[in-house]
């Protein structure tokens, strides 16, 4: 089986990803999500998830067992040596998974969905870098309102992740995602075709 052209879909917090990634998927495309992957392997019960416990005590815990994610990620972003000491528990089981997946794929490209893809060095296990782009401004805005986080802490978040800049400029294609809905999608269409195009090639 020849492997899929595999696309690399970033780009900042409540820049569009999911969004933009939920397109593509349906137009048919087979999309991996780092993020839905991560949260499956930290659900209660799961082993990944009683070493982030054992890391970082079970006050991020509700009464159920479930993680506490706000809980966690305040934790974190506070301390930088706390989130290096989440990332290297979580990221290798994600990126076993998303490994496994991609051997299993048979359509003829995918979109592998990785917010922190620069950051984990994730480039190399795809063909090309597609990035989801708006205002900083805009993006504050977004996750104040979809967290209920404090402005301070969304523009921790923000520092914490690859400038805009630096994303822009390694980005082989970039979608802006501050306009109208329509106007998202024609984008992903458009990018649709080009993909199809870039596989067909490659595959023969």
């Amino acid at each position: 089986m020849v492997a899929p052209y595999k696309i690399g879909l970033t780009g900042g917090i409540c820049s569009g990803k999911s969004m933009v990634a939920d397109f593509f998927s349906e137009l048919g495309v087979k999309v991996i999500d780092a993020d839905i992957i991560s949260r499956e392997l930290t659900r209660r019960d799961e082993p990944l998830l009683d070493e982030i416990v054992k890391e970082f005590g079970d006050d991020i815990l509700d009464h159920s067992g479930e993680l506490k994610r706000e809980v966690l990620r305040t934790k974190i972003f506070n301390d930088k040596n706390a989130r290096v000491r989440l990332e290297n528990l979580i990221h290798p089981k994600v990126f076993e998974k998303i490994e496994i997946i991609l051997r299993e794929i048979d359509t003829d490209y995918c979109i592998l969905c990785v917010p922190l893809l620069f950051e984990t060095g994730s480039e190399k296990l795809v063909d090309s870098i597609l990035v989801v782009d708006c205002p900083e401004e805009l993006q504050l805005e977004r996750i104040i309102q979809r967290d209920g986080t404090t402005s301070e802490l969304a523009k921790s978040i923000i520092a914490n992740q690859v400038s805009r800049e630096e994303r822009l400029k390694k980005a082989n294609e970039i979608i802006i995602n501050n306009m109208t809905l329509d106007i998202l999608k024609s984008q992903v269409q458009e990018l649709h075709e080009e993909y199809l195009k870039r596989s067909l090639l490659l595959t023969g």
